[in-house]
């Protein structure tokens, strides 16, 4: 893997099977009584958040904190950045801390590309979110859920599935990361939108797609449930569909949807979910739901990503092991942190 993480374009298959199979091991931790690890004791990761943020921003702590590290959240309300501060400066004064790891989410796109390119910090960057652009951990915690759920073989990707996503394609950094990283692990994905919700240049994309989901549903192994950005479209002031009832009658997974499906089809959702809007609350409790999986999964993959960044020698972990066709091995605590 590269220094930075700005892009699920940086990863190549063999990076994105690596960040799989040793978030599968650290994934075991979940189930516990101690749930921490030494191997980042010592170094120091930064959650820089410019943006509101629940799941990822907890998610991202508690992988840091599992692998041992210094945790530090700088939120920009109640910080110098809401006195104006400028990125370069905040990015200074986090070199000066010695953060070994800053986790970006921002507003605009772009921003942690800036951060890690700009030669101001010698930390690694990981892109939490920028604008409407990429949210690459996201992409991979979804390619881990389906990777458990569709294949038993850990040097197998998601070759031949069949991945719709649907809604807010427009908006969404997470349709952008997905339809990315997804081509490169073999999947074959359609987006399902109305034509106002997708984006300028999507033909350029590595996906198919329909305005009809009916037509995608009975076809697809996951269907992947977008949150229509109501806040965003206030921004842009479109007017992207008629109504909200008229969305969830063209758009929405509800039960009869739902019977269309495969027996092994899966329905993922990145959260926070409009219940009733994209999809209804019988859909997003049901046993074909793997929301609430997302979450649990996120730790894991977050802890993959900064362990391979940070862990010193990626060979050692990736190289070797993975050539012989064996799993990494992660240190394990001798208890004395927990």
């Amino acid at each position: 893997m590269k220094k930075h993480l700005l892009s699920a374009a940086d990863l190549t298959r063999g990076d994105a099977l690596l960040v799989l199979r040793t978030a599968e091991e650290l994934r075991s931790l979940a189930d516990r009584p101690i749930k921490k690890l030494p191997a980042l004791r010592g170094r120091t990761i930064v959650n820089l958040f410019f943006e509101d943020s629940t799941r990822t921003r907890i998610s991202f702590e508690a992988a840091a904190k599992r692998l041992s590290a210094d945790v530090i959240n700088f939120s920009a309300k109640g910080s110098s950045l809401s006195k104006g501060e400028s990125l370069k400066d905040t990015a200074l004064t986090l070199e000066a801390m010695g953060a070994d790891a800053v986790v970006v989410r921002h507003w605009a796109s772009g921003a942690p590309h800036l951060l890690a390119n700009a030669g101001w910090s010698r930390s690694s960057v990981i892109n939490a979110g920028d604008g409407t652009h990429e949210h690459p951990t996201q992409a991979l915690l979804d390619a881990f859920t389906m990777w458990r759920h569709l294949t038993a073989d850990p040097g197998q990707g998601l070759d031949g599935r069949r991945v719709a996503i649907v809604g807010d394609i427009l908006h969404s950094r997470v349709a952008r990361s997905n339809a990315l990283l997804l081509n490169t692990l073999g999947a074959e994905v359609t987006l399902v939108a109305p034509p106002t919700l997708l984006p300028y240049g999507v033909e350029s994309w590595p996906v198919e797609t329909s305005y009809d989901l009916d037509a995608v549903l009975p076809k697809s192994d996951v269907v992947m449930m977008l949150r229509v950005q109501k806040e965003r479209m206030n921004l842009s002031g479109g007017g992207f569909f008629p109504t909200v009832r008229e969305y969830s009658r063209r758009y929405g997974l509800d039960s009869r949807r739902m019977a269309q499906l495969q027996d092994h089809t899966i329905v993922m959702h990145p959260g926070p979910m409009n219940r009733g809007m994209e999809i209804t609350a019988d859909v997003a409790d049901s046993k074909r739901s793997v929301i609430v999986e997302q979450v649990t999964n996120g730790v894991a993959v977050r802890m993959a990503v900064l362990y391979l960044l940070l862990g010193g020698n990626e060979s050692a972990i990736g190289g070797a092991r993975a050539e012989a066709g064996t799993e990494p091995s992660i240190p394990t605590t001798d208890g004395a942190d927990a």
